[in-house]
């Protein structure tokens, strides 16, 4: 498993990962006319894509710790499905928050969305 061995190399990964937080909306307005849901699981399977590609590439690198691949073996497969179970119905509830924010207004379904969560 990669590990950041410097404070540089840590304090990079995290301001990379910062400027990723906002890339579902920042990708969205760089594509008018195309329907947010649609291309919100578009989005979601390339992030999936794209995190099974980090983990085999770095998450196998590195001196530290079990590679990727030995973790996902180590893991139970009942965790695994409550891992999938967790990210499905975690998409499902961003996906239905978006749609009231396209609806309604970010000022009023943000509070209400989150507020009952």
């Amino acid at each position: 498993m990669f590990q950041p061995q410097t404070y540089a190399m840590a304090l990079s990964l995290m301001i990379v990962s910062m400027l990723c937080w906002g890339s579902w909306a920042n990708t969205l307005k760089m594509c008018p006319g195309f329907r947010f849901q649609l291309f919100y699981w578009d989005y979601v399977l390339g992030l999936a894509a794209a995190t099974l590609l980090w983990g085999f590439t770095l998450g196998s690198s590195g001196g530290t710790g079990r590679s990727f691949l030995a973790d996902l073996l180590h893991t139970g497969p009942s965790h695994i499905l409550f891992a999938m179970a967790g990210g499905v119905i975690f998409n499902a509830a961003n996906l239905l928050l978006v749609a009231a924010i396209d609806i309604a207004g970010l000022a009023v379904a943000f509070p209400v969305g989150i507020g009952l969560a």
